[in-house]
């Protein structure tokens, strides 16, 4: 399954859209995604299953890129 993460680079500052920033994974279900990225200072907004279409669409986008290995 994929998931995408919409994020904040900060945890001290206050969510704002224009600063959200995504990343996907490829992982069997959201709390692995939460473990993989536990020791990272960044502001977990929201994680997002990807399925059907909605992949599809999300594979079109230049921005999509499966994490490999997590260092922000």
């Amino acid at each position: 399954m994929i998931y995408k993460v919409y994020y904040q680079e900060s945890k001290n500052e206050v969510p704002v859209r224009e600063k959200t920033k995504s990343m996907y994974f490829e992982t069997n279900n959201e709390r692995t995604v939460r473990q993989m990225l536990k020791d990272q200072k960044i502001n977990i907004e929201y994680i997002q299953l990807l399925e059907g279409e909605y992949l599809e669409y999300e594979k079109q986008s230049e921005h999509f890129k499966l994490q490999e290995n997590v260092s922000l």
